[in-house]
């Protein structure tokens, strides 16, 4: 269906996660939720709105990690 999700914080991702990593994040957790790799014409701004949401969701989670051992970061 899709390749697994990669994690996009540090140790495991040596520098700051780029928007195009978190949008193919969050793509990839909608197609696999919605087990669409594409969907519908009538489906595709409720695919697209749901993409949208949770990269911002991702990147504020990114933002606000505390990771021990590393400096704060604070993606875009």
């Amino acid at each position: 269906m899709c390749r697994s999700i990669k994690t996009l914080r540090p140790p495991v991702l040596p520098e700051e996660a780029t928007e195009e990593d978190i949008r193919a994040a969050a793509l990839q957790y909608v197609r696999k939720v919605s087990g669409f790799r594409t969907p519908a014409a009538h489906n595709k701004e409720v695919f697209d709105r749901a993409v949208d949401a949770i990269a911002e969701a991702t990147t504020a989670l990114l933002r606000d990690l505390e990771i021990r051992g590393h400096p704060t970061r604070k993606p875009a």
